[in-house]
Parts: C-alpha cells; sequence; structure tokens
C-alpha cells in the first residue's frame, strides 16, 4: 500500500472515523481522542456522533449536564474544546496560565486594567454562587454594575478570564444556552493533579501521539498551541509505539464530519485529508472549516444541514468521478444516522 494512503488511514483510524473503527460512549470517543473540538457546540456532538455507535444526543447532554463525564473548557491552542472531566483540571494547570498571559495584551486594549479584572472575576463567582448556572449574557448583565460595556468583547474576555483562572467552567444547558457554574462545585478536586509541569506536557504529547498518529513534533506543536521548542522536547520524550499498517479496506469507510472537526485542524499540514485543488472548499476563508464528507480518510465533498429536522445536502468536489454505489449507500447511512441523532 502506497505510503501516504498508509498514513492516512493510520490517521482516521487514530480519530475513530475509518477502519470501521466506533466507539461505544461518549467516555470511549473522548478517552482515544482526548478532546473534541467546541466552539460549536452542536458540532462537537455531531463530532462525537460521527465517532460512535448508536450514540444519542440525549446520552452527550447526560454526560456533560448530569454525570460530569465531559467538560468544556477552553484548552488547546485556547480554543474550545470537550475533554474528559477526569483531565479537565490538569489541562487547565498547563494551559490556563498560557493563555491568560497571552490574553493580557487583548485585555488592555478594552481598557480591562488588573483591578477591573480582578473585581470581574470575584462579582462572576459570587454570583454564580449565589444563583447557581448563569448564562454568558446572565453574567454579562451582572459585569454591567462593573461598568462593563453590554456590547463588544469585554464581558466574553472577562468570562474566559475567570474561566482560565480555574474560577468557573461550562456548566448544564439551559434552553439550548451553555451555562457557567463554579470550577470547584461542578468538578471537585479529589487529590493532587496527576500531571504537572513537564510530565503535563509529556503526557499531552503521548495523547496527542495516540489519536492522531501517524504525526510529528511539528504537528503537535500547531494542535496543542504549545511554543516550539516545549513541544519539541515533549515530542522527544515520548516514545513512537509505531502502529502497525492497516489492512486495505474491503469496503469504503464513509463519514459525514461536522465542521472545525479535530482531524481537519489537529496536524499542520491539510494535504494528507484533503486535495489541494479542493482545499477552499473546506476552508473558505473568515475562520471557516465547513462540514466535510470524508472516505477511508479522504474529503471528497461538503455537507449541510441536518439541524432541527433539515435534511443532509451533500456537494460533492467539482471534476471528481461519480461516487462508487458504496460510497453513496455510505452517504445515505451517515445521512440518516445524522438525522436519528438530531432529531
Amino acid at each position: 500500500m502506497e505510503r501516504r494512503t498508509t498514513e492516512r488511514l493510520l490517521r482516521a483510524r487514530a480519530q475513530a472515523i475509518g477502519g470501521e473503527v466506533r466507539e461505544d460512549s461518549v467516555a470511549a470517543v473522548l478517552g482515544r481522542v482526548l478532546a473534541v473540538q467546541a466552539q460549536d457546540l452542536p458540532a462537537a456532538e455531531l463530532g462525537l456522533r460521527v465517532r460512535a455507535r448508536g450514540l444519542t444526543l440525549e446520552a452527550v447532554r447526560r454526560a456533560t449536564d448530569t454525570e460530569r463525564t465531559a467538560v468544556r473548557g477552553w484548552f488547546m491552542r485556547g480554543t474550545l474544546q470537550l475533554v474528559p472531566a477526569a483531565d479537565a483540571r490538569w489541562l487547565l494547570a498547563l494551559f490556563g496560565p498560557l493563555h491568560l498571559a497571552l490574553a493580557a495584551r487583548r485585555l488592555r486594549e478594552l481598557g480591562l486594567d488588573e483591578d477591573l479584572c480582578t473585581r470581574s472575576e470575584r462579582l462572576i463567582a459570587d454570583a454564580i454562587a449565589a444563583e447557581g448556572p448563569l448564562t454568558r449574557a446572565q453574567l454579562t448583565d451582572r459585569l454591567t454594575t462593573l461598568g462593563v460595556e453590554p456590547k463588544g468583547q469585554s464581558a466574553f474576555h472577562l468570562i474566559r478570564r475567570a474561566a482560565l483562572a480555574g474560577r468557573i467552567c461550562h456548566g448544564p444547558q439551559r434552553g439550548g444556552e451553555a451555562t457557567f457554574v463554579l470550577l470547584d462545585d461542578w468538578l471537585p478536586a479529589t487529590g493532587p493533579l496527576p500531571y504537572t509541569g513537564e510530565a503535563a506536557v509529556r503526557e499531552l504529547a503521548r495523547r496527542y501521539r495516540a489519536a492522531h498518529g501517524p504525526s510529528d513534533a511539528l504537528d503537535f506543536v500547531h494542535w496543542s498551541g504549545l511554543r516550539t521548542t516545549t513541544g519539541r522536547s515533549a515530542w522527544a520524550a515520548v516514545r513512537d509505539t509505531g502502529p502497525e499498517a492497516p489492512p486495505a479496506p474491503a469496503e469504503p469507510d464513509v463519514r459525514l464530519l461536522p465542521a472545525y472537526d479535530n482531524y481537519l485542524v489537529g496536524y499542520r499540514d491539510r494535504a494528507l485529508s484533503v486535495p489541494a485543488e479542493h482545499e477552499r472548499r473546506v476552508w473558505p476563508g473568515g475562520g471557516q472549516i465547513r462540514a466535510t464528507v470524508i472516505v477511508d480518510g479522504m474529503a471528497v465533498g461538503t455537507w449541510s444541514g441536518g439541524r432541527r429536522g433539515t435534511p443532509v445536502t451533500v456537494e460533492p468536489f467539482a471534476g471528481t468521478a461519480p461516487w462508487s454505489p458504496a460510497v453513496a449507500a455510505g452517504i445515505a447511512r451517515e445521512s440518516a444516522d445524522i438525522a436519528r441523532f438530531s432529531s
């Protein structure tokens, strides 16, 4: 099997979107891939679906809102991710100080000095302690009592700062909106962090290798957002298990990946998964990453719809050969499963 094809099939298997690999639960998916991109929460839920067998939206909401086994927060690259609750604290300890430092300049640009940031953090925590889970809009309303403008980015950055500082985290959804809760109430500490300092970075590198291999140190740096020297050092310290070459697929493994999926953002180079001539169809600009049709790890088109009962519409890349009956059947199965999941 040609080397690049082998690498692509291995990556798809590692991400549970190829080789007929599907996990059985939210916990199993996150245990395999560590994090699912979650700045768009419905897309994150579909990111769990595409990696699982028969997963329901109710099961996802139960994991995040009731069982508290998965939590949403700002971790790798400062982007919202869904991660196992058991890993949230050491990931926050690793990334919180880094992103707080990076955010300091933006806070100053918004006219938010250290005194106001401190008072805002205290107000946010006190309001949640007194009233229970609060939405971003509700916290913004509370922050106006300190003179924070209700419009613009100031309130968002103050809320994010409180989360990065370990005071709050995302809690249950309410009426389709995310809420924030006190971290120590929602995820009580059960003992010392399992990984700290260099050990935490090495563990992150190990998890990345397992979930994204074949990959290299610069892929890890791109995905994590860590400094290049830090990422390279951790990468070199983690043993490469060297996955065995996968068998040639008997039938094409078709998956409908959501927008912003890990498989599309987890590497510095897109060439292995998206044909160069169609890259703009997936990355049209403006920070968008479209939902994509994947066959054995290779993008062959985009799709839309699937929310609130709308049908899935698939658009093959222009100029590509017609899909085989097996691929068409796989797309139909995935479309039906999205409808089941979203209903």
